[in-house]
C-alpha cells in the first residue's frame, strides 16, 4: 500500500504502477480524465508510462458532456 493526495483526500491504495492504471482501478475512462501530477499536467500519451508514487499529489477531473 502507498499513501497519496487525490483531488485533496488523503488515501492509502494499492500500488497503481501508473497513471493509467489507476484510473482503471477507479473505473475513469482514461480518454476522459485530465490528471495533474504533483502539479504537473500528464500528457495522455504518457498515461501508460507515467508512475504513480508513495505521497504524490493528484488531481483527477473528468470531463463531462452536455450542454
Amino acid at each position: 500500500m502507498i499513501d497519496v493526495v487525490i483531488n485533496g483526500q488523503d488515501r492509502r491504495i494499492e500500488p497503481p504502477g501508473t497513471v493509467r492504471a489507476l484510473l482503471e482501478a477507479f473505473r475513469l475512462k482514461p480518454e476522459m480524465v485530465i490528471v495533474e501530477r504533483n502539479g504537473e499536467i500528464v500528457p495522455r500519451a504518457r498515461y501508460e508510462s507515467e508512475p504513480v508514487e508513495a505521497r504524490d499529489r493528484l488531481e483527477l477531473v473528468q470531463m463531462t458532456a452536455g450542454g
